[in-house]
């Protein structure tokens, strides 16, 4: 696990209210790609499921015990669940098109992908200061079409605010609190900024203080500072059958 993650990617209620309304009151959930635990409140009884071992170590206390299984290949029966879910994950799988199929197989109520559109990525000021990072995030993220594609049914794509003072720390969340990803362990708690070298962690920090302390920063992207939510790459795919 990556080191700050805990520190910087806190569970927002907000987000979280976000996500059981999309759950629609299903009762059991599975949750693929659960990683620690996140928004697993948002769901009554959740079945977590975690291929890295870093990660199921690493849930809290009370939480379910994760199943060392992925989401290509769920080891449950068709039609288990009430509903399924997977959250910031898809970016991390191998096959973006059998994991959704299997989330829709094993489930019989909505399935739930809270993921960020690869097309919306760059259009966020960080493109500017850390171009190599947005790019690395857009590569990464499948593109909506395909997994609603994947999923059948009836879908809807619906964008989730980025609250100013969100506690969930990826890079959107700090939209208005551009010191933030100054400090490292906020940015290693966004697995993108692994991807890219030391260098280019310099070169931003340099570019960012320089343009913090002259007010350039701000004299373009000061009004962020009073957004109290902001509309970015985030979304929620959701599907019924």
């Amino acid at each position: 696990m990556a080191s700050g993650y805990s520190g910087h990617r806190r569970p927002d209620p907000r987000i979280a209210r976000f996500i059981a309304e999309a759950l629609g009151g299903a009762r059991t959930v599975v949750n693929a790609g659960a990683g620690t635990g996140s928004y697993e409140g948002a769901a009554r009884a959740v079945t977590p499921v975690e291929p890295s071992r870093a990660m199921r170590d690493g849930r809290p206390a009370g939480l379910p015990r994760a199943v060392d299984a992925t989401a290509g290949e769920l080891p449950f029966a068709d039609g288990e669940f009430d509903g399924a879910m997977t959250l910031f994950s898809v970016h991390r799988w191998s096959d973006v098109k059998t994991g959704p199929r299997e989330m829709r197989r094993v489930t019989r109520g909505p399935v739930v992908i809270l993921t960020c559109d690869p097309k919306l990525v760059r259009d966020f000021w960080l493109c500017a200061y850390a171009p190599e990072v947005l790019d690395t995030e857009a590569r990464r993220y499948p593109p909506i079409e395909d997994m609603a594609a994947a999923l059948g049914g009836t879908g809807t794509v619906e964008s989730v605010p980025v609250p100013l003072d969100r506690t969930d720390g990826f890079n959107e969340a700090y939209y208005g609190r551009p010191e933030m990803p100054l400090d490292p362990a906020a940015r290693q708690a966004c697995s993108a900024w692994s991807f890219v070298d030391d260098e280019v962690r310099r070169r931003f920090t340099d570019s960012l203080r320089r343009e913090l302390g002259s007010g350039a920063w701000d004299a373009r992207h000061g009004h962020l500072r009073r957004l109290p939510a902001y509309e970015g790459s985030p979304v929620l795919v959701r599907a019924t059958p």
